[in-house]
């Protein structure tokens, strides 16, 4: 199972950067591991926010396969412990699932469209985070699940 994480935008801050590379530099001794980095929209002044969120729909729809299980990381999702989160993704890999896509959105969230063809979502905090942190969470987590899964003593009860 390959894992991507698709954001929308790039992340700007060094120190959220540093933090992120060094998750994924952890992460590839446990699974395969992409970032896809979708440009933000440029001129957006004069698009309304639904609009906005239209555009991205169709740049995140066009990187995504009909087999990849969507993921979405959305406010709105299920929210799990780190236990549950790592027990969700090792039933992923021992599944049919070929690519695990967790999506990061823009700063007004997801289209319609996208909502209708995610297989899941999930809720890292009822907390709202900008889109940019919420990546450094993200992998941190995934990383978390990964040590969980083997049993390594990087998560505490």
């Amino acid at each position: 199972m390959k894992i991507i994480l698709l954001i929308v935008g790039k992340t700007e801050d060094a120190y959220l950067k540093e933090g992120i590379d060094k998750y994924l530099k952890r992460l590839k001794h446990y699974t395969k591991i992409e970032v896809v980095e979708i440009a933000e929209l440029k001129n957006t002044k004069a698009l309304t926010q639904e609009q906005q969120k239209t555009k991205e729909a169709e740049l995140i729809l066009k990187k995504t396969a009909a087999t990849d299980h969507i993921i979405l990381l959305d406010e709105k999702g299920m929210e799990l412990s780190s236990p549950q989160f790592a027990a969700f993704i090792d039933k992923k890999a021992v599944g049919p699932v070929t690519n695990l896509v967790f999506i990061v959105g823009g700063p007004y969230g997801f289209d319609q469209s996208v909502y209708q063809r995610a297989n899941d979502k999930i809720s890292l905090s009822r907390m709202t985070f900008s889109h940019q942190m919420v990546r450094l969470f993200f992998v941190e987590q995934l990383y978390r699940a990964f040590t969980i899964i083997k049993g390594e003593p990087y998560h505490h009860e």
